[in-house]
């Protein structure tokens, strides 16, 4: 594969360029400075790309490089006032250069087409890169399906994958490197300029997600999205909606309407409630799929339905309508596993959610069913799991239904608190795959310690720390590293009433769990964990991001000219929250994350 020349100009521009290097200070973000830790970091402080005015984003022609470059636009427009064309791939002048081709397109040179040295060190669990930065001879590209390689030099930057998601990861690791102002809605005057070097990098897990508990309180569509644009940011790729519980039912269902109309109209504390129409949860699912975030729906089964019950009496065993519920107890109620019309039920809704969901998962639940027991509860498992197959989607449920019949792809969700349990590792053994998300490290309701104004503490108080020193892969005994798909923080909403406050529980655990989900093992290490965190303070509170200011992480002092919000919030936190969290102004289209 040929490569352009560069012409005089070119040139002329690069040695004027590097001339202005060599005086002015370094970036202020270090290559290495990125969370979750990138795989292979290799800085060469003389390279330092600072952006012109004029800089434009090359793009290879496939449509979904192109969609990454104009996201990549949308985030750097606002603060730097710069008009950054998104055009195809062309040699000339300083530009972002995204390619989908992967390592294995790349020229067989020592070097990079920005003049950089390829790294040789090997990605974690991946085939070994040979001396030009690729896989070794008769393998796939070891970036994988996810992975990017970013290249950073006087003249220009180069992000290449093998595909649109490794590419939008790449600019997420962008993102972090630009001085912290690029979060600021609105021009700000900074000296554009990322660090030079290269950085190849592909996720340790390939299921990383959060979920967000929207029955216990609900929340509205655009509050969900900024949720996905958190996830995004940090390379996180799911976001579970718990969408059905006693206290509200969220998703409107055509076969079964006053699911939604009457089993949505409560919530814990007895406020208003609400639901997605099929139109918001369509919404929803485009936004997430935009950010590479794949969207897991909760049915919550057999348990759980009190909501389902006050709309629909002859789901219950007594086929009398409860009262509506806004406490927030659990287990007392369940549908009927004996009546056959039950089942319709649960086809029809499941059918109707996953033609809304192209992502491959049903979530089932299937926790907390003290009333069903035995083979009845196990029998209704194996049904509702041959119905999620009957829809073409793999069945996701909470570890609970682990004593039920394997199907092909189950996967359950552990959120236990004993690293030992036998009858999950018996589910492995055959052949049900893990996502983690144990209650003492992962569930991100519970307070961080006992002053928190907000959460509970039953899996224990959850500092930054706690979040971040476990290892899915060794978590549970007899469960080989190979069986866990990945990790999960839930949150839920029994105490969390506000996108707010929704922050202030993600931030600064969220990145945590991200860590976990994408680095390498080997480079788990807390105090780099809390040091390279610490920038990210000022970046969420330019954004108008609410987070926990947590005292195990060093946050650097504010500069009132870019980190520090003067203005008087218009969506402040409430005031139970305290001291420790950050106020915010009310997130607008400018604000969110892209």
């Amino acid at each position: 594969m040929a490569t352009a020349q560069p012409g005089v100009a070119d040139l002329a521009r690069a040695a004027a360029q590097a001339a202005e290097n060599l005086l002015a200070p370094p970036a202020p973000v270090p290559l290495g400075d990125v969370v979750p830790a990138p795989v292979s970091v290799v800085a060469d402080p003389a390279a330092d790309f600072t952006l012109p005015s004029d800089a434009a984003i090359r793009v290879s022609a496939e449509a979904g490089a192109r969609d990454v470059a104009e996201h990549l636009a949308e985030l750097l427009r606002p603060a730097t006032g710069y008009p950054l064309p998104v055009t195809e791939a062309t040699p000339g002048g300083p530009a972002f250069t995204l390619t989908l081709a992967g390592v294995d397109g790349l020229p067989a040179a020592d070097t990079s087409p920005v003049g950089l040295p390829r790294p040789r060190v090997p990605l974690d669990g991946a085939a070994p890169l040979d001396r030009d930065g690729r896989a070794g001879a008769g393998t796939p590209s070891a970036l994988g399906d996810e992975g990017y390689r970013l290249e950073i030099s006087a003249t220009g930057v180069r992000l290449t994958a093998d595909t649109a998601t490794g590419l939008f990861h790449g600019v997420q690791t962008l993102r972090q490197l630009l001085p912290v102002a690029v979060e600021s809605p609105s021009p700000v005057d900074e000296r554009w300029v990322l660090p030079g070097g290269v950085i190849v990098d592909r996720p340790r897990f390939p299921y990383r997600g959060a979920m967000l508990d929207v029955s216990r309180h609900f929340f509205g569509v655009d509050d969900v999205l900024r949720v996905i644009d958190h996830l995004a940011r940090y390379k996180l790729n799911h976001l579970h909606l718990h969408l059905t519980d006693d206290q509200g039912w969220r998703i409107a269902v055509d076969s079964w309407p006053r699911l939604a109309t009457v089993g949505g109209a409560t919530q814990v504390g007895a406020g208003p409630g609400g639901h997605y129409t099929k139109a918001d949860f369509r919404r929803i699912v485009r936004h997430a799929a935009r950010r590479h975030v794949t969207v897991v729906p909760e049915i919550d089964l057999p348990g759980h339905t009190n909501a389902a019950l006050v709309a629909y009496p002859e789901l219950a065993p007594g086929k009398v309508a409860p009262p509506p519920y806004t406490g927030t107890e659990v287990g007392f109620s369940h549908v009927d596993p004996a009546d056959d019309r039950t089942y319709d039920f649960v086809a029809d809704v499941l059918g109707e959610v996953a033609a809304l969901t192209p992502g491959p998962w049903l979530h089932i639940g299937g926790d907390e069913a003290f009333k069903v027991k035995g083979a009845a509860y196990t029998s209704f498992v194996e049904r509702t799991q041959r119905i999620v197959a009957a829809t073409g989607r793999a069945v996701v449920g909470w570890h609970q239904i682990a004593p039920a019949a394997h199907l092909d792809g189950r996967v359950l969700q552990w959120w236990g608190t004993n690293g030992d349990d036998p009858e999950t590792a018996e589910a492995v053994r055959r052949g049900a795959r893990l996502i983690l998300s144990p209650a003492n490290h992962a569930y991100l309701d519970m307070k961080y310690g006992p002053d928190t104004p907000i959460g509970h503490d039953w899996a224990g108080l959850i500092d930054v720390r706690r979040a971040y020193e476990w290892d899915p892969g060794t978590h549970l005994t007899g469960v080989p590293a190979d069986a866990v798909l990945g990790v999960e923080a839930p949150l839920w909403t029994e105490s969390v009433t506000s996108l707010p406050e929704v922050e202030f529980m993600l931030f600064p655990r969220l990145p945590a769990i991200a860590e976990l989900g994408w680095s390498p093992r080997r480079i788990h290490d807390w105090a780099g964990f809390r040091a390279r965190m610490a920038g990210h303070g000022p970046r969420w509170s330019t954004a108008g991001i609410a987070f926990h200011r947590s005292p195990e992480v060093p946050w650097p002092a504010e500069r009132a000219d870019v980190d520090r919000l003067d203005r008087e919030p218009t969506h402040p936190f409430p005031s139970q929250l305290g001291p420790d969290a950050t106020e915010v102004p009310a997130p607008t289209a400018a604000t969110a994350d892209g």
